[in-house]
């Protein structure tokens, strides 16, 4: 236990909290009041008439916040320990990570530090709501560093999100008589297929775009000629959107296209003595950017993330505090 916060204390508490997207106030005002007995400083940021975001400082201006998100993928599931690891929904994505932000922004400010500052979202698992929220209230820092498993990497840079709709049409019949009417699923298969044809941008850091199918959905019976059918894609870009975009439009004189989601790719600032990796994933940062220049940093594996089994380990919770305290007195002497 370091002086000031139990880390494992203070994950298991926020772990044992449902904040699965959408329900986040609870363990939103339960993070607020630790935070003031703490000492801070905490603003309370609405994103809906339930959901807040925490902001936190120390009193002083923050030239460096640290910042992760407190919502969490379904199903929730309690904490336990076992094998020194701390198991439970939100303990790698992205609890554990904020218990060691707090961790080392206490621990700078009991030595003397105050320009660091906190900053802790909802929503960042169903389209970033508290983040874009959060963007409108920063207070002129000069670095954002961004929690999210990476193993104790920094981040050079993340792909972004490109999330589209076909949406294919047909005629209803009767299946006996398939001649009279047209199927959307077969319409929608064959964009499908045609799309596993097409080549996409590549990148050098970032490698080359890829995406999935996601979700499809389609027809009203069996008997019957499916008259709609539509799939959601993933795709993970590397580049400008619009290069997708432009490579999918051969698509569209079967099936209607439909923009879910954009995020931009993001290559980020990194400092010494740490190991770096590029990051398929996107996070919060491309809607943060009045917070500062961007960094990427935290424990944990994303490989456990989002699974049954997810888990922290706490030797790694408790050197990232040590590697979020060097990463802030770096940037404050930039």
């Amino acid at each position: 236990m370091r002086a000031g916060v139990d880390l494992v204390e203070l994950t298991r508490g926020l772990v044992d909290i449902d904040s699965t997207t959408g329900r986040e106030g609870e363990a939103g005002r339960w993070l607020a009041g630790y935070l003031r007995e703490l000492g801070f400083h905490v603003i309370e940021q609405p994103v809906d008439d339930h959901r807040f975001n925490v902001i936190a400082t120390t009193g002083a201006p923050a030239a460096v916040v640290l910042s992760t998100h407190f919502d969490c993928v379904p199903p929730f599931f309690p904490s336990r320990i076992e094998r020194r690891r701390i198991y439970g929904r939100g303990s790698c994505d992205a609890k554990g990570i904020l218990a060691a932000q707090i961790a080392a922004a206490d621990e700078l400010r009991r030595n003397g530090e105050p320009r660091v500052g906190l900053l802790f979202v909802v929503g960042e698992e169903r389209g970033s709501d508290g983040a874009r929220t959060a963007n409108l209230a920063a207070g002129g820092s000069r670095y954002l560093v961004d929690g999210e498993p990476t193993d104790s990497r920094l981040g050079l840079a993340t792909r972004g999100v490109l999330r589209v709709r076909l949406k294919a049409s047909g005629r209803a019949a009767h299946s006996s008589f398939p001649e009279l009417g047209e199927s959307a699923i077969d319409t929608l298969l064959d964009a499908l297929i045609a799309l596993r044809a097409i080549e996409f941008a590549a990148d050098p850091v970032l490698g080359r775009t890829h995406y999935t199918v996601g979700l499809i959905a389609g027809g009203v019976a069996p008997n019957v000629v499916s008259p709609a059918a539509e799939a959601e894609v993933m795709f993970r870009t590397v580049g400008d959107a619009d290069e997708v975009r432009a490579a999918m439009s051969g698509l569209e004189s079967t099936v209607a296209i439909e923009q879910v989601l954009e995020v931009p790719p993001i290559k980020m600032a990194t400092v010494e003595g740490f190991e770096t990796a590029v990051f398929p994933y996107t996070t919060d940062i491309p809607f943060l950017d009045n917070w500062g220049q961007p960094l990427l940093f935290g424990p944990g594996s994303i490989h456990v993330a989002h699974t049954a089994e997810e888990f922290i380990e706490i030797d790694e919770l408790t050197s990232a505090v040590d590697g979020y305290v060097r990463i802030v007195r770096e940037l404050l002497t930039r």
